[in-house]
């Protein structure tokens, strides 16, 4: 592995009930929203300026590539499946998807879109073989894609069949964590804007967070079973928690707020345990012990997304300034 950690940095000032977030590398000019953990020491990232992380030793030191011909290319999603294969998310026109099958040492395009306004938000993968990603609407509908071969190849969604936006109404590509499928035919997504929105392949709901303005709304959901967290609110308002935070009980039927909410705008949200789950955005990491009802800053350490392993317990965090921690708990 080359590109050795500036090292284990140390605490992060800010600590709460023994909790904390431990600074494994900081000082790169790129910029993470992308992090796929898959196990406790196989992390991969991305981000700008064409940059991809992969760790095999749980932060310890990292291998850094610049993908040839993609220099400026945001890479705001990440999907691994092992230490050797990975997908990236190039965002906007053109929109590209790459494979790597040897650790980042090559990349393969496996899909490109040069349409006016295509912007990809985020992708997720049910297991390995299905996934889908999402885009802003194209036509008044959000694009979509899905791969039934690990992200070798991808089929753009008939139209007919793609979810309808409301004006104003997009998604926000802050974590990569916008779309989750439940199984390997479905999916919900949520949205922001104008419009805050939950939706699934035959449903939408209106989502009872901050709305109104190109910066406010959902973006980030995860699942469990049969509950969905989101988080969101304002992005040009980092310290603001009035309208940031649902948890969506039923598959979304009944939607209820916190008694005390995450103490800030959030970009993204991962479950540690069954009623445990963790937060961060601009201004902090926050903690729920009590699924969802009542939230706790951890950190006052700003971090764009945070993913727990597929297989296994570690859970990281990475963020602007080439930020990547550790929660500790």
């Amino acid at each position: 592995m080359k590109g050795i950690v500036l090292g284990l940095l140390c605490f992060l000032c800010f600590n709460s009930q023994g909790q904390s977030i431990k600074l494994l590398q900081i000082g790169k000019t790129a910029s993470f929203r992308g992090l796929s953990v898959v196990t406790n020491n196989t992390i991969w990232v991305s981000g700008s300026q064409g940059t991809i992380g992969l760790s095999i030793d749980g932060g310890m030191h990292w291998k850094w590539m610049t993908v040839a011909g993609f220099e400026k290319t945001d890479f705001r999603d990440i999907e691994a499946f092992n230490d050797s294969t990975a997908i990236i998310m190039g965002i906007a026109e053109p929109a590209y998807i790459l494979r790597t099958t040897n650790a980042g040492e090559s990349w393969e395009t496996v899909y490109e879109n040069k349409t006016k306004g295509m912007f990809l938000d985020a992708m997720d993968f049910f297991d390995d073989v299905h996934g889908i990603v999402v885009g802003d609407p194209i036509n008044g509908k959000f694009f979509m894609a899905t791969t039934k071969d690990a992200g070798k190849t991808w089929q753009e969604m008939d139209e007919q069949n793609r979810p309808v936006a409301d004006s104003g109404e997009a998604c926000f590509a802050s974590s990569g964590t916008n779309i989750k499928m439940t199984s390997a035919s479905n999916y919900v997504l949520i949205t922001g804007g104008l419009v805050s929105s939950l939706i699934t392949p035959i449903n939408k709901i209106n989502l009872p967070l901050l709305q109104g303005k190109e910066s406010t709304g959902a973006n980030s959901i995860a699942v469990y079973k049969k509950t969905y967290m989101i988080v969101g609110g304002d992005f040009t308002q980092r310290d603001a928690s009035k309208g940031n935070f649902l948890v969506g009980k039923n598959n979304g039927k009944y939607l209820e707020t916190a008694l005390i909410p995450p103490t800030g705008y959030r970009s993204c949200i991962a479950q540690i345990s069954k009623k445990k789950w963790i937060t961060c955005g601009l201004n902090g990491v926050d903690i729920s012990n009590s699924n969802g009802l009542r939230f706790y800053r951890i950190s006052n350490e700003g971090f764009h997304v945070v993913q727990k392993a597929k297989k296994g317990n570690a859970i990281y965090l990475a963020g602007g300034n080439g930020r990547i921690g550790m929660y500790l708990p």
